[in-house]
């Protein structure tokens, strides 16, 4: 691989994709892969330019920071081709929380894509709870709320769970705050995050219903 690998990750599968989304706007990357894990939840893996991936880097510090969410993170420039078969894994599925681990872009974007940042005309919502009960509680609340849709949704271990919504993002802000409301009590609040116009990275890896 030219040019460099960047590793992040994050505790929690809805902060990761705030994270992937504010990277892709901020730099020129390419997402290879994302990988669940119990901890600390997410790992994305980038690849870039040295200087796109350390700009990508210090936006995910920025925002990890301001979520209060936990962050490892590492540049390797030029990896050397030898390494590649321990970071980029083979796809896998895990029957305990019966869905993929390994998620790829379901299509990687062109230069000319990547150079015009293409990127949703809706927003999505993601509310992220340690529990089942908060979180189908808080979704139900959402589409009560708003003229929202339901996306999908993703599980990590430990009881970790994110249902994603759309719409447009005065729908989608009310919905989630209305859901992320009634989680207390039911769970715990792990994240509730409004995305406004989702890059094309992050829709890629939006598990399907």
């Amino acid at each position: 691989m030219s040019g460099a690998l960047g590793l992040i990750e994050i505790g929690g599968w809805s902060p990761g994709m705030v994270i992937l989304d504010g990277m892709e706007k901020a730099a020129n990357i390419e997402v290879l892969q994302a990988e669940l894990n119990d901890r600390p939840g997410i790992c994305l893996k980038i690849t870039g330019s040295v200087a796109d991936v350390g700009t990508a880097l210090d936006v995910a510090r920025s925002l990890a920071a301001g979520m209060q969410t936990e962050i490892i993170m590492d540049l390797i420039p030029g990896p050397d081709p030898r390494s590649q078969p321990a970071y980029e894994a083979v796809p896998d599925y895990n029957p305990l929380i019966e869905q993929i681990t390994v998620h790829v872009p379901s299509s990687r974007a062109s230069k000319k894509e990547k150079r015009v940042k293409l990127q949703a005309d809706f927003a999505v919502g993601l509310i992220e709870t340690q529990g089942f009960t908060a979180v189908f509680e808080a979704i139900d609340t959402a589409v009560k709320t708003a003229n929202v849709e339901v996306l999908a949704r993703e599980k990590l271990g430990g009881g970790y769970i994110t249902v994603l919504i759309k719409g447009d993002v005065a729908a989608v802000t009310a919905a989630v705050n209305a859901g992320r409301a009634k989680v207390e009590g039911l769970g715990r609040l792990i994240a509730a995050h409004v995305i406004a116009s989702p890059s094309m990275a992050v829709l890629s890896l939006i598990p399907k219903p």
